[in-house]
């Protein structure tokens, strides 16, 4: 079994329950499954062959998922991109991922004209009909300039809705993610069908995710995060998507109110928009049963501030790009502990090592290694990388972390984020959770900068609420509640954090702009 086919199977059993509901209108899972079986259709007569690779840049919308489980139906592997990245690094994943057809935002269309010498290789452009776009340009005078390019509905019009598609197996990759990576180029994690199949199958056995779920999908799904625990895990036991193609507060309690969403999954800083909204009811909100953290460690003060305004259980877990992506979450049946990602998850076994490889006592803090069905095959074309990563049938992640006697993680940081004063260690996240418990401070990002006397030092980047309070109110603050070498040696106003689009922090890009002034 694997993801598309067992959206064929939803599809027998929930023949006409809502499958998606995006800009208001709605699709039963008989019409999603009869719409990715003709695009596979269409894709194939274009001359796609199993194992050719296929990039989708589409915002979250129909067209990604019919784009996504058609491909795979088609026996092609997918390679989703954020559709904002810049040319060169559009360009870097179509060339090193060896893609041959595009799915793409019309809007993108001139972009992949004036790439068009660079991309020899590619043989279709197919551009997404969105109502920015001008659709009698696309048809007519578009098409006659630029031969490679079709419309997505043309393709979908193309299939047959008779299409059964190649025997695809469980080790054939089905997507290659590409992660963000932090540093050089990106690395292109494969994922086979089993991959992707087992993670979205038992996280939403995990989670308990059924077909009285509705789900606000409004992560990007080109992320891996949103992909599994907000697409491919609803599709899979009959849950309906309510698709929100941008995240903004306001739509997000319209929606969660107007069709009574049950589950919610975001990154911490949609949490904190949730929790500062000065329009959001609490009322809006009383449907969800469930609301899921990833991405980044969520401060325990927010955590505890969402769950008692909004009288909902956040439960946070963790995953990352080579797992598919999920290792742990909080259990539901039983306490779910703050500042926990939980614990391993079905299938998945999750430890705690030294530098030899060797599993640490409770409590002591190592690098977390995951092993189970969901982890990938490699990187695409670095056999030297993928070695260094998975060694013996484990994954190093590269995350610190520490279990406690209960089985149990917790992300103390990221290996290569760990600050050393003075020959002390200090994690960032550990000084982060304290200038988040001081009411004034709305958001915080904490790197180490180079020090000459201790070799790097603490330095706090901070979005401020209360626009009255000093650097030296939250130096005194800090000090009341850490260690003298953990303390920060400055503390920097900021309008706004650098954040990615799934609204994480970035602390590379923040660095990176700090060590050129």
């Amino acid at each position: 079994m694997n993801l598309t086919s067992q959206l064929g199977v939803t599809a027998k059993k929930y023949f006409n329950k809502t499958a998606y509901i995006f800009n208001d209108s709605t699709s039963t899972y008989a019409e999603l499954d009869a719409a990715v079986t003709k695009f596979a259709s269409g894709l194939t007569k274009l001359g796609i062959s199993k194992g050719d690779h296929v990039a989708i840049l589409s915002g979250n919308s129909p067209h990604f998922i019919i784009g996504l489980y058609g491909a795979l139906r088609a026996g092609a592997t997918v390679i989703p991109i954020n559709p904002i990245y810049t040319p060169d690094e559009i360009g870097y994943i179509l060339k090193n991922g060896d893609v041959k057809t595009i799915i793409a935002l019309d809007l993108l269309v001139p972009l992949f004209e004036k790439m068009n010498g660079m991309l020899p290789d590619v043989e279709n452009i197919i551009a997404c009909e969105t109502p920015q776009g001008s659709q009698s340009d696309l048809d007519v005078t578009k098409l006659s300039i630029f031969p490679k390019l079709k419309s997505f509905t043309s393709i979908i019009g193309s299939g047959d809705l008779a299409f059964e598609g190649p025997q695809v197996n469980d080790d054939d990759v089905a997507v290659i993610l590409y992660t963000s990576g932090t540093t050089g180029k990106p690395k292109g994690a494969m994922l086979t069908h089993k991959n992707l199949y087992s993670n979205a199958i038992d996280v939403a056995n995990y989670l308990k995710i059924t077909d009285s779920d509705n789900v606000i999908t409004t992560l990007p799904m080109f992320h891996v995060f949103c992909l599994t625990v907000a697409l491919n895990a609803p599709l899979m036991n009959g849950g309906t998507l309510i698709i929100v193609p941008k995240f903004s507060p306001g739509e997000i309690f319209r929606v969660a109110k107007e069709y009574n969403a049950t589950v919610f999954a975001g990154v911490p800083t949609m949490y904190n928009f949730l929790l500062q909204y000065p329009e959001g009811q609490v009322e809006d909100l009383k449907s969800l049963r469930l609301c899921i953290s990833g991405g980044a460690s969520m401060p325990v003060a927010l955590l505890t501030s969402f769950e008692k305004k909004f009288q909902v259980l956040v439960s946070e877990g963790y995953g990352l790009s080579e797992a598919s992506p999920v290792t742990c979450f909080n259990p539901l049946d039983r306490p779910r502990k703050a500042g926990s990602i939980g614990m391993s998850i079905v299938n998945v076994e999750n430890k705690v090592v030294n530098e030899l490889g060797e599993e640490v006592p409770v409590g002591e803090v190592g690098e977390l290694v995951v092993r189970g069905p969901n982890v990938m095959s490699g990187y695409y074309k670095m056999p030297e990388e993928t070695a260094h990563t998975i060694r013996d049938g484990w994954l190093y992640t590269g995350d610190l972390a520490k279990m406690d006697e209960e089985g149990y993680f917790y992300i103390v940081d990221r290996k290569k984020d760990m600050i050393i004063v003075g020959g002390y260690n200090v994690y960032p996240r550990e000084v982060e959770e304290v200038l988040y418990s001081h009411p004034g401070v709305v958001e915080v990002a904490v790197l180490g900068v180079p020090d000459p006397n201790f070799g790097e030092a603490v330095s706090c980047y901070v979005v401020k609420k209360d626009q009255d309070l000093t650097e030296e109110d939250l130096l005194n603050y800090c000090k009341e509640h850490l260690a003298k070498y953990k303390v920060p040696s400055t503390i920097n106003f900021l309008e706004e954090l650098p954040k990615n689009t799934t609204g994480k922090i970035l602390r590379r890009a923040l660095k990176e702009a700090v060590l050129q002034k």
